[in-house]
């Protein structure tokens, strides 16, 4: 029997295809007997999603693999549910061809639902046994990790780092043999940062359950998470934001541990390094879910990270910009941080710029913060944020699409800032167009 393989019309005789390997999987062969027959091909098909399928067991109706074919009179082959469904809509023709049918029989094509299953039969079990031997390794590791030390525990919490991130069997491996609490104890205060960094990087990457995580939440553990944080790598660093995170989530971190000035230096140099974008976004990610407490935002201001978020604002792509923007409407909320955005020069220019520039999310936060400064100090901010073309912004937001709150606020604002002008000097130093005006 043969069937068009692609587009070019190439012709496939589906024996030498099994033969000569190409369709056949490991081996060429087909499976047959008493393996084949326990495996479903409905669930082979689902778990094998990901898999690139060979077109010709592709139903040209419903482009998914075909687990009953039927071929029409005109040598097409169909899923049969798909080609009925066709039929029921009274289409009497052929779906790829368009020819009409002279008979509406359709015949099972049972060697090329062998092949499928075959094809199919072969990938699950090599994946299947992929698996088993992933899951083994990962637990091969655990058990060394139990008799040694030095370099070689080192080696171990490497490898078994590695399974874990590229295999979610062996993720489920580690947890259902007790792994979590093993690479937990060795985390210490005489924990080198080697050892560190790899249990950081097997944790990261781990679903932590409740006692899991009150296990980490040890002052000595979190001390080493954020020494690691400030002296590892840049893998380690985001692997320990990540980390963090985790203990954050259902369960009161604490305030005192959130404002550590060494864990808020950590993550805004992990912010400032523009050659890391991964490392960048994991830093503001923390940022913004530690800085609501009142604690934090002191602690967040005192380290000078305004300044230093302002100066990066234009070379964020979205969504760091979004982030930076929230962690400093967040800031300006304290007078020690109004203050601050008051005081550093290109607040207004770097801020006003991004209104109606990027997202209604960015505008808004960004109008926020504006409206924080330009209140602190209405004489000084807003003449200055007239000069950088405030007011022209904010009439395009009062007349875009933007929710009406975002239009309010817009509108309070462009108050604000006229109030020490005249009508008509105010719209000269506006830079306002004739159809503005």
């Amino acid at each position: 029997m043969k069937l068009d393989v692609d587009s070019g019309g190439q012709l496939l005789d589906l024996e030498t295809a099994v033969k000569d390997g190409i369709l056949g999987g490991i081996g060429g062969g087909v499976i047959c007997g008493g393996v084949a027959e326990k495996l479903d091909l409905k669930k082979m098909i689902e778990e094998l999603e990901s898999v690139e399928v060979p077109s010709v067991f592709i139903c040209p109706i419903s482009l998914d693999p075909m687990q009953d074919p039927v071929t029409l009179c005109t040598g097409q082959t169909y899923e049969r549910a798909n080609i009925l469904k066709w039929f029921c809509l009274c289409h009497y023709t052929c779906p790829t061809t368009m020819q009409e049918l002279w008979d509406d029989t359709l015949t099972p094509n049972r060697t090329l639902r062998q092949l499928i299953y075959s094809w199919f039969s072969q990938k699950y079990l090599a994946m299947k046994k992929r698996s088993e031997d992933v899951q083994g390794r990962a637990i091969e590791l655990l058990d060394n990790l139990k008799k040694v030390k030095g370099q070689a525990r080192v080696q171990s919490l490497k490898d078994l780092r590695q399974v874990v991130t590229a295999h979610a069997v062996a993720k489920k491996a580690v947890i259902d043999n007790n792994g979590v609490a093993l690479i937990c104890s060795l985390m210490g205060p005489f924990t080198s940062h080697v050892v560190g960094s790899e249990a950081v990087g097997i944790l990261a990457n781990l679903d932590l359950d409740f006692t899991s995580k009150a296990n980490l939440r040890q002052p000595p553990k979190i001390s080493l998470l954020v020494d690691l944080l400030n002296e590892g790598s840049i893998e380690t660093k985001i692997n320990c934001t990540r980390l963090i995170e985790m203990l954050m989530e259902g369960e009161d971190f604490g305030s005192e541990n959130l404002s550590s000035l060494s864990l808020l230096v950590a993550l805004l140099r992990l912010v400032k390094d523009k050659r890391h974008p991964n490392g960048v976004l994991a830093g503001l990610r923390m940022l913004k879910s530690i800085c609501s407490p009142d604690l934090v935002r002191g602690a967040v201001v005192s380290i000078g990270a305004i300044p230093h978020l302002v100066e990066l604002l234009p070379c964020f792509n979205k969504e760091c910009l979004e982030l930076a923007l929230y962690i400093l409407e967040v800031l300006s909320t304290t007078p020690e941080g109004k203050l601050a955005l008051k005081d550093c020069t290109n607040t207004i220019p770097n801020v006003v710029n991004l209104l109606m520039k990027v997202s209604e999310t960015s505008t808004q936060l960004a109008l926020s913060i504006l409206w924080a400064v330009c209140k602190l100090a209405p004489e000084e901010c807003a003449e200055l944020a007239v000069e950088a073309g405030l007011a022209a912004k904010l009439l395009l937001v009062i007349q875009s699409g933007y929710n009406t709150a975002l239009k309010q606020r817009s509108a309070e604002l462009l108050k604000l800032c006229s109030l020490n002008y005249t009508a008509t000097l105010f719209i000269s130093k506006c830079k306002l167009t004739r159809t503005m005006q």
